[in-house]
Formats: structure tokens, sequence, C-alpha cells
């Protein structure tokens, strides 16, 4: 039976040697498991989905089926990049919905994070469940649930849209190959099973995507400013040597206005927070020292080139007292 927990004495997962053991552990096991039988994968294009994704592949072929679910949330141009990794490069069997206005009306006016997450999770496991009753033999549902995931669930830190949360009437049994692993175990594991080091070293990105950077009730505009102001970010990281040196770096604008001047008019517009971490396994996190020249460079690109946007701030708060993410 595929380990719910992680073992005590388990050796970190650091060589090609030990990524190979893994990998043939869990293919071994999850043909065992699911046999003829359909999976249905949340594939987000993240890290842990996609390794998801590659283990599934190599234990079950085209007995999965990946659902790229677009729910409004996503950075820039990320819809358009799932499709051309998994569904043209990787030959995936890849449904893609998009599901923006369905997400985005439910979560109006909605401002407490826990309500938000739960509204995010239960409409992903809607859409899936629709797109299940669609296709015949369906009896499993993947995750890329990892280890970190699990334990700040049980801590009560933050309810985790990857810690189950099946409804009772889903027959849906969960497939969570990852979930005793580390973030570092995930990636040495993805380089293993030969996917793509861009997509391998791509920063993690939350399940309820953007909605988690965007506190308060999450409105189109402001969701907007989170998006064009995340892509200025990645980037100018890129261009200055940072991508693949930080482990996480986004934007994040919250529900309050400040007074500010623009073409010498009083204007009352948002801030814009940007965080950039770097951390082994999630569990802490210290923050990244930024070049003041690239930090005057975002300013006056995000500033602007933002709409609705007249301030930059930098968080200089590590994990903890911080969470990574703000919700």
């Amino acid at each position: 039976m595929i380990n719910d927990r992680r073992p005590e004495d388990m050796v970190r997962i650091s060589t090609p040697e030990l990524a190979d053991a893994f990998i043939e552990e869990q293919v071994k096991e999850l043909r065992d498991r699911i046999g003829e039988k359909k999976v249905l994968l949340a594939l987000s294009g993240g890290v842990d989905s996609s390794v998801v994704a590659a283990i599934l592949i190599r234990a079950i072929g085209q007995q999965l089926v990946c659902v790229h679910v677009n729910h409004g949330l996503l950075r820039k141009g990320e819809p358009e990049q799932v499709i051309e990794v998994f569904r043209n490069q990787m030959k995936a069997n890849l449904i893609y919905v998009d599901a923006t206005d369905r997400f985005l009306d439910k979560l109006a006016g909605v401002t407490d994070p826990e309500t938000k997450r739960k509204i995010i999770g239960g409409e992903f496991i809607e859409v899936f469940a629709e797109e299940a009753r669609k296709l015949d033999g369906i009896e499993f549902l993947a995750q890329g649930t990892i280890w970190p995931d699990i334990l700040e669930s049980e801590k009560g830190i933050k309810a985790h849209h990857n810690a189950g949360g099946l409804p009772e009437d889903m027959n849906f049994e969960l497939v969570e190959p990852v979930k005793i692993l580390f973030k570092d175990e995930v990636r040495v594991v993805g380089e293993r099973l030969g996917l793509p080091s861009g997509m391998v070293y791509r920063q993690p990105f939350p399940g309820p995507g953007l909605g988690v950077r965007c506190p308060g009730a999450i409105t189109r505009d402001r969701l907007e400013a989170v998006r064009e102001a995340d892509a200025i970010l990645r980037e100018e990281f890129s261009n200055h040597g940072l991508e693949g040196k930080v482990w996480q770096y986004f934007t994040v604008v919250p529900d309050f206005r400040s007074t500010g001047i623009r073409d010498g008019e009083r204007v009352f517009e948002w801030p814009v927070i940007i965080r950039a971490v770097n951390t082994k396994d999630a569990m802490t996190a210290e923050v990244e020292e930024i070049p003041f020249e690239l930090m005057k460079h975002l300013v006056k690109r995000i500033t602007s080139e933002v709409k609705g946007v007249n301030r930059v701030l930098y968080d200089f708060t590590p994990k903890p007292t911080g969470t990574i993410e703000y919700e």
C-alpha cells in the first residue's frame, strides 16, 4: 500500500539513485492499485501536478486523463503554456476547461481567506466531477499534494486545496504519488522523469492561484493588476539573472487604496507588494535581497504600466512570522 505518512527514517531524496528508486516503487504500486481503470488529474502545470502527471503517464499511459482548469486566477500566459507543453509536446490526454466566469462569480464579495480557499477548492472538485461524468471508467482522482501541505493542514495553519475534501457523493479514490515528499525532492524526481528544467524549477504556484494574492474580495480589475504586476516582476527577474536563483517571487495587491499623484492630478489607487523568498522545503523562508537599482526599475515599470497602481512596497518578513503566501 502506498505510504500515507512520511516515514521518520526516510532519507531525503537528493540523488538520481534515490529518485529512481522512489519512481520505480511508485510506478509499481500505482499499476497494482489502478489496474485498467482511469485516473483524472488536476493538472495546473505547476511542479507538483506536472511530476504527478509524469509518474502516472509512466505507470498507466493513456489511462490518465489530465484536466486543466482555467479558473481566471492564473498568471499571464499560463493557460497557453500548459496547453503547449502538455498537449503539444508531451502528447498528454488533456482536457482544457475555461471556467473563469464561474469561479469569479462565486468569489464575488467574499473576503475571508479560508472561505475563498474553500470556494476555489470546492469548485475545482465540481469541475472535475462534471468532466468525469463525461468519461467512462474514471475511479481515481490524482492530486499534487506534497508533505508540507499535509503538515500545515494538520496544524490548522491553513486549509489546503490538496488535502482531501472530496464530497461524500463522489466515488473517486485519491491518488497522491508525491504526498510524502518535500518540494526539493519533487524537483529531483521531476528531473529523473525527464520533465523540462523550466517546468521542474518553475517557482511554486498555489492551487487557489492569484486568489491568495488578491487579499479581500476579489475584483476583476484588481486581479488584473496582480497579473500584470506579476508578469513585470517575472520578466525583470529573468532579465537580471535572478530567475532560478530565487525560490519564489510574486506580487500582491491588497484591498486598500492610498492617495498619489499622476500627471499633476490626484489619484486614489492600490499598492503592489513584492515578495521574494528563498527556502529549501517551504517550512521556513528567508527574504531575498533585491538590488536597489532593480527595485527602482520595478517601481517605475509597475506604477507606469499597471492600471490602478500608484505605490510599490517590498515585504521583508521571513517565515515565520509570515507565511510565504498572503492568504
